[in-house]
């Protein structure tokens, strides 16, 4: 594993693990974790010993966006990143630097503003019960704009808007995001937050890398595509595994009662 100076990546087995780590920063995201984001992914998905990618945040939160203490000191704030946002060149999300393996969001604490990006581009999300949610772009002069847009695809419209025009000003439960889709999973106490995102991955990393893989970019395109076109497209996925050895090696482990033995991604 590689050494980051905003980032702990780590491996427990088959799960790879991206921790932010900025803690005395509420691991805000300055320009060097996002920067470090895009190789972090990287690294992980193409480990061939990482089946599955739990992200989290080291202390009291999990994330709370882009770093305004650095915007707000440095002379140069979101100049910096004008080029790369007009050109929806971006690279600190699983989504963008288009990770196939299965990604999990584990969110500890205070999850708020830019954070939204890893919770809108994970494959499943889950939460400490003590999780806070909120969206302070508007009260900082900031556009909600990206992350909000992704979240339409898990939560009601009206519920994102709030989140998104009250600012600051009211935080959501991890309760009620459960109730609104944000996450499948509310984890109580608090602290075995790991310890479920872990057993989590575990079960996920028995099954197929290669069926996974395709299963995500089925389901992910489908979001880019209408209904008939999305079937179409997953149909390819589907066909595309037809003959690979996980196919045999998935029912013969099955009739002989022992685990599969899959092949690598």
């Amino acid at each position: 594993m590689n050494t980051y100076e905003t980032l702990i990546v780590e491996k427990h087995g088959a799960v790879g693990w991206l921790i932010n780590n900025r803690p005395g920063a509420l691991n805000a995201m300055n320009s060097k974790m996002r920067d470090e984001f895009a190789f972090a992914w990287r690294e992980l998905d193409d480990d061939p010993e990482v089946r599955v990618i739990v992200h989290t945040g080291n202390g009291r939160a999990f994330q709370t966006g882009a770093d305004v203490s650095e915007l707000a000191s440095d002379g140069v704030g979101m100049e910096r990143y004008r080029e790369s946002v007009e050109a929806f060149d971006l690279h600190f999300t699983a989504w963008h630097q288009k990770v196939w393996k299965p990604v999990i969001c584990a969110v500890n604490g205070i999850c708020a503003g830019g954070a939204f990006h890893f919770v809108a581009d994970a494959d499943i999300v889950i939460a400490a019960s003590d999780a806070q949610f909120m969206d302070p772009h508007v009260s900082v002069g900031q556009v909600v704009a990206i992350e909000a847009v992704a979240l339409l695809r898990k939560m009601p419209v009206e519920a994102v808007m709030r989140m998104a025009l009250v600012g600051r000003h009211e935080r959501m439960s991890a309760a009620r995001a459960f109730q609104l889709g944000m996450v499948s999973e509310v984890v109580d106490p608090p602290d075995r937050l790991r310890e479920a995102a872990q057993e989590l991955a575990e079960k996920i990393a028995r099954n197929s890398p290669a069926a996974m893989a395709a299963t995500k970019r089925a389901l992910w395109g489908a979001l880019e595509l209408g209904l008939t076109d999305a079937c179409k497209a997953g149909s390819q996925e589907l066909v595309g595994m037809w003959g690979h050895p996980d196919q045999l090696e998935g029912p013969a482990s099955f009739a002989e009662k022992r685990e599969p033995n899959w092949a690598p991604l």
